[in-house]
């Protein structure tokens, strides 16, 4: 059967339907849903994605057989219709539009009239009886076309359009006259001319062919490509065209375009949600060249389109059961539906929304949990502007994005990431934000516009980043060239500190102070929720009582991960520390540690106390020992005098330590072996902190000792004999017995492969994936930053193997080891507590290799647990599917 390239639909009838996604795109399955639906849709068809990679597998050109499709499906729309394109009676204009499987804002901007030219316009003129709106569509067309099709600078043609409003003396496009318009388009045909060396293209036809081409392009754009590694989707889908027959907003005041929410997509409430503009075109609400009113003005204004409205979108949230994100436009009292789709919302909105249709009956409690990106959770937990600041209020715009951002003001979007990449802080201010600024938007905290509304490129693209935004705060006069904005008689320069709340749209002067969130209701009935279905525990990665009870908070069922060694470089300490490994003798050396001692038992009395009877695994010192040591000679002074070790011994011991590549050198269970008393210092903090809580307090501590880097059982053995000596130790000083663990992290390719030989003297394993990429893939994670990004950009990684595990190389020694370690032990305890432990796709990963936990940083706590109750559902989903 020949491949078909075209799907054609009309009200009440479409070749599409909704499930139809991967063929014709989010927009173009949609569009064929709500026409079969019975939805008032303009008529037009859907050139499908298969033939975008069509047109790139075959050296961007298109067989004959999608010529004749195309050419069919032209005259089709004009005989739906009864319009043509070019005629001088009744001409077509349509629509030209990307779409993709997953939505990607502002891929390629939308083409509006394509079809006008000058005989077009004069009949559009004629017939309307609307001279200022036949030629101000042929204006927004060249404008458009060049900028999309002919990749021509759209400021060129905007700068034309100001000096023709100067000379007017007028300030907005709608009040530019025909003999101004007319001017314009001569104008921008002759930029045209000099610039491409072309007359502007007049032939319908012709138009449109360059315009599915232009579409087709645009997938592989620059800021398309970014969108997708930002996002996470796949670069060989390519993206369906939308061809669809015009209808105007922009006749007069009984016209209007709009778009909107059938909820708020920033808190989630049940309300009718969105921003419309009379007497204008869809690319005027969200460009932000005027400022849209709420929508729930319209239903004074035109209330039977209001009301139709409002049952449609009504309609199409309970079809599809979830939030829509829907454009209208209303040509002369007559209501059109140009695309409904899922809409973007905040993490916020996004927890409410899936609750509340949980309580509505349109979904089930899986389901409301497969609603939530586990990242979006991540939006939820950050801080907010402590209330009791006294802030001088700068202006205030439209909160579009909530949170709180504070940073150094920047005005373009290649110095925010510049300045990102040196670890700032950054605020992107500009006028209006555009698909072009896509890289400096991610690099921001926040975003701040003077221009557009809720529904801008800025607000939606932030609120989908998790970024503040504040949409337009218009009391801000943005000056980019010279690097400053005004606001009442004050100005703001580049590298001055805003704060933003983009949960009120109040920008601040200077940095505010903030403070963790609440967890809202809705979120904790969603964690219940997750909680209920995960198999998996999830601990955290906490050094601090206070790391330790965040992570309680947060829903930790214990720590999967202390590193010791973040310990020692406190102030106090760390001189000891020194002092210990400068020591020349194993009697010294006890002496430095004796000092330690009392210290560590402390840190662990305090993280014991605040897990409250749940597991502490505890690793022994880690790193090699230079890292303690002063970096240069007037540290080493310093240390001198603390200590009583002359400069030129600590200079001479600094240079003895030194290694050429301390990753793979004297550290973790080498260092143990090396020194057994400081794993026996370590050990016996542990212990007598675990009995002086259950002896004063009677507290239950469930210790477990973790030994690092562990590649021969010989090395576990070694350090084991030590600390089981030790503990036994101070166990009978006390007179107590503790129910301690010791284990040991597979971080070693070689610990992997025998895990079955070192199962015999582990209680348990935790797989330290950082390590253990960096020793499989044989890159330091340190260095690897330089050329990661290049792997990424060029396909050679779909992502980056220190954030998601490489489940095909790193992964399959994680699964050797468990299941040789299993052999020996069939009850072996398992977790994993590299940084990967909060990846939801490393967590599916988890679940499926049937480990039984995985340990994070404490603020992703939430995420795995969500993460790891959407594994337990897909993974039933897939049983299910798998069984019919």
């Amino acid at each position: 059967m020949p491949q078909k390239h075209i799907y054609f639909f009309k009200k009440g009838k479409a070749e599409g339907r909704a499930q139809m996604k991967d063929l014709l795109g989010g927009k173009g399955a949609n569009l064929a849903e709500m026409a079969n639906l019975g939805v008032p849709v303009p008529a037009g068809f859907t050139i499908t994605t298969q033939t975008c990679r069509n047109y790139y597998d075959n050296n961007k050109k298109l067989g004959s057989d999608f010529k004749k499709e195309f050419t069919a499906a032209v005259k089709n729309l004009e005989k739906e219709t009864g319009k043509k394109f070019g005629d001088k009676i009744n001409p077509l204009l349509v629509s030209v539009r990307s779409g993709a499987k997953f939505s990607m804002p502002g891929m390629m901007d939308t083409i509006l009239n394509l079809g006008i030219n000058d005989t077009v316009a004069k009949t559009i003129a004629k017939k309307s009886n609307n001279l200022r709106f036949a030629y101000d569509a042929y204006r927004r067309f060249i404008q458009m076309f060049s900028n999309v099709v002919l990749e021509m600078d759209k400021d060129k043609f905007e700068n034309i359009l100001e000096k023709a409003k100067e000379k007017a003396k007028v300030k907005l496009d709608t009040e530019l006259n025909i003999e101004n318009l007319k001017e314009v388009i001569v104008l921008y045909k002759k930029l045209v001319k000099k610039e491409k060396k072309i007359d502007f293209p007049t032939d319908p036809i012709e138009q449109l062919e360059m315009a599915y081409e232009a579409v087709f392009e645009s997938w592989n754009n620059k800021r398309a490509i970014t969108y997708r590694r930002l996002n996470n989707i796949p670069n060989d889908l390519g993206t369906a065209v939308n061809i669809q027959s015009m209808v105007f907003g922009n006749l007069g005041e009984t016209s209007a375009t709009g778009v909107g929410f059938t909820r708020n997509p920033s808190t989630g409430k049940k309300e009718f949600y969105g921003e419309y503009l009379t007497n204008a075109q869809g690319e005027d609400v969200v460009a932000g060249i005027r400022t849209p009113q709420p929508i729930k003005k319209l239903e004074k204004i035109l209330p039977k389109a209001y009301k139709e409205l409002v049952n449609i979108t009504q309609k199409l949230e309970k079809h599809y059961r979830d939030m829509q994100d829907f454009e209208f436009t209303i040509e002369d009292e007559k209501l059109f539906m140009l695309q409904t789709r899922t809409g973007k919302r905040t993490a916020q909105a996004a927890v409410k929304i899936a609750i509340d249709l949980v309580k509505e009956k349109l979904i089930t409690a899986n389901e409301a949990l497969m609603r939530i990106e586990p990242e979006q959770i991540d939006q939820l937990l950050h801080p907010v502007i402590d209330p009791g600041e006294e802030l001088e209020v700068l202006a205030k715009g439209l909160p579009a994005s909530p949170g709180a951002a504070v940073g150094k003001v920047v005005f373009s979007a290649d110095i925010a990431q510049e300045q990102a990449a040196k670890g700032e802080s950054v605020i992107l201010v500009r006028a209006e934000t555009s698909p072009d600024d896509i890289h400096g938007m991610h690099a921001a905290v926040g975003i701040l516009t003077s221009r557009g509304g809720m529904t801008s490129h800025a607000a939606v693209v932030a609120r989908g980043m998790g970024k503040t935004c504040i949409a337009g705060a218009e009391t801000i006069k943005i000056d980019a060239k010279a690097k400053k904005f005004t606001v009442n008689n004050k100005t703001v320069k580049e590298g001055d500190f805003i704060t933003l709340d983009g949960s009120t749209g109040e920008i601040f002067l200077g940095e505010a102070k903030t403070i963790e969130p609440k967890i809202l209701n809705d979120f904790k009935t969603l964690m219940i929720w997750a909680d209920k279905i995960r198999k998996l525990g999830v601990r955290a990665n906490a050094d601090t009582p206070h790391d330790a009870k965040m992570a309680r908070e947060f829903g930790a069922q214990g720590i999967g991960l202390c590193r010791t060694e973040h310990m020692f470089f406190d102030e106090k300490r760390l001189p000891y520390m020194q002092e210990m490994i400068l020591a020349d003798s194993k009697s010294d050396r006890k002496k430095a540690l004796a000092k330690l001692l009392p210290f560590q038992r402390d840190d662990f009395i305090g993280l014991f106390k605040e897990m409250k009877g749940l597991p502490v695994t505890i690793r022994t010192l880690d790193p090699p020992l230079h890292e303690f040591l002063p970096k240069n000679q007037k540290e080493a002074q310093e240390l001198s005098k603390k200590i009583g070790i002359s400069t030129k011994t600590i200079e001479q011991k600094t240079k003895e330590l030194h290694e050429s590549n301390p990753m793979l050198g004297h550290r973790g269970c080498r260092l143990g072996i090396t020194y057994p008393e400081i794993t026996a210092m370590q050990v016996n903090a542990i212990i007598a902190a675990a009995c002086e809580l259950k002896k004063k307090e009677n507290i239950k501590v469930v210790p477990e000792i973790m030994i690092p880097l562990v590649g021969n059982v010989n090395e576990l053995k070694n350090q084991k004999k030590v600390a089981k000596n030790v503990a036994e130790e101070v166990m009978k000083k006390y007179n107590l017995k503790i129910d301690y663990k010791i284990g040991t992290m597979i971080e070693v390719p070689r610990a992997a492969l025998t895990a079955q030989e070192i199962a015999a003297e582990a209680d348990f394993f935790s797989f330290g994936t950082n390590d253990l990429t960096q020793m499989t893939l044989g890159f330091s994670r340190d260095d690897a930053g330089k050329f990661i990004k290049i792997y990424l950009h060029k396909g050679i990684f779909d992502a980056d193997p220190f954030q998601t595990l490489d489940q095909d190389g790193v992964g399959q020694l994680v699964k050797i080891g468990i299941e040789n370690g299993r052999k020996t032990k069939k009850d072996l305890k398992i977790g994993i507590c590299g940084e990967h432990g909060g990846d939801p796709q490393t967590i599916h990963f988890c679940h499926k290799v049937k480990m039984d936990y995985v340990s994070c940083s404490p603020f992703r706590v939430p995420i795995a647990r969500l993460a790891a109750a959407q594994a337990v559902i897909n993974e039933e989903e897939t049983n299910d599917y798998s069984s019919k």
